[in-house]
């Protein structure tokens, strides 16, 4: 992590002994400025400068994250959230993180978000702030930089998994979901959802002929608020915050998928159950299960492992079904470092 000294207007005398870059008025050697959008260093373009004062601006940041090597954040309200989003859409690309910071407790809010920290602190002369500057850069250096290169999901086919079930139980009742598409599913397709952004669960599409309703090829009963959904990026969202025009990730049994397009959420309070899977082959014994809730009835079907939708009402302990196993730290529904644990 690097220390960037952006002295005082007027101010000629900085400290500059323990800062890796310095700010001047003007193209000084090699000296930091920013001129209306851009960062320089001496003459040469370093990056982009982004004013932070609301979603839109936060996103023309988040734009930057691959095209430039790097990127100056400046909130005008000092924000743990602009800072936590891009560093999260930062994994998988070049691009590194300079944070504007006012006090010295921002120092370590800027340089520990989401585990990994911004890439340099940018700061006043003022002693406490290089002391607290220098204080977390020293804390960085005694531990191990994480790595950076997590990416999305490559959607183009998935590796899919069987899980064991451990337990089918009674949930009372809940707010289910009915995701309806733009275009109609085929027998054996689905979409990918779970409780745990680590373990997503295949479930069927209402493809399926049934003796008391027609089927709704169409649609998929994807089961609970927070739920999380595989996109047709990679990321993930929570079902609640899905809206009509998202593209979801359709998958068949074989794994392989194609986008969907998003027509329609119906929400209606039903009585839900609890699937626990366990995944396979897995030698600890702690922390290698994940759930779903899912609407108590006949039309609502997982995957067998041999291929088959079963309905959530007919699952037994002991039998297998599909899904797929990633990365289980997300922001934002985007993969980071870290350690998150989910429940």
């Amino acid at each position: 992590m690097e220390i960037w000294l952006r002295p005082n207007d007027g101010e000629k005398d900085a400290e500059t002994g323990k800062v890796d870059r310095v700010f001047s008025e003007g193209a000084t050697q090699d000296h930091l400025r920013a001129v209306d959008g851009v960062l320089y260093q001496g003459e040469r373009v370093l990056g982009a400068h982004v004013i932070i004062n609301d979603g839109a601006t936060q996103n023309d940041g988040i734009a930057h994250m691959g095209t430039v090597d790097w990127i100056m954040v400046e909130c005008e309200t000092w924000s743990m959230i602009p800072l936590e989003n891009l560093i999260a859409h930062r994994s998988g690309s070049h691009t590194k993180i300079a944070a504007v910071i006012n006090t010295p407790l921002e120092a370590q809010g800027a340089g520990f978000a989401l585990e990994q920290g911004v890439d340099a602190l940018v700061i006043s002369s003022e002693p406490a702030m290089l002391e607290a500057a220098l204080s977390v850069k020293a804390q960085r250096l005694e531990r191990h930089e994480p790595d950076q290169s997590f990416e999305t999901a490559a959607v183009d086919s998935l590796q899919l998994a069987p899980l064991s079930v451990e337990s089918v139980e009674q949930a009372g009742l809940g707010d289910r979901y009915c995701l309806d598409f733009l275009s109609s599913f085929s027998q054996g397709e689905g979409i990918l959802v779970g409780s745990s952004a680590r373990t997503l669960f295949l479930v069927h599409s209402e493809t399926i002929p049934s003796t008391f309703v027609p089927t709704r090829p169409f649609r998929v009963n994807a089961g609970a608020p927070h739920t999380y959904v595989m996109m047709g990026d990679g990321t993930t969202k929570y079902i609640a915050e899905l809206e009509a025009g998202d593209s979801i990730l359709g998958v068949s049994t074989s794994g392989e998928t194609r986008k969907v397009v998003l027509g329609r959420v119906k929400i209606e309070q039903r009585p839900m159950v609890k699937i626990t899977g366990r995944k396979i082959n897995i030698l600890q014994q702690n922390d290698n299960t994940s759930h779903v809730f899912m609407q108590q009835a006949e039309t609502v079907r997982l995957v067998s492992e041999h291929l088959h939708a079963v309905a959530v009402t007919e699952l037994q302990p002991g039998q297998r079904i599909l899904g797929w196993e990633g990365h289980d730290a997300r922001h934002v529904g985007v993969p980071i470092q870290g350690g998150i644990e989910e429940r």
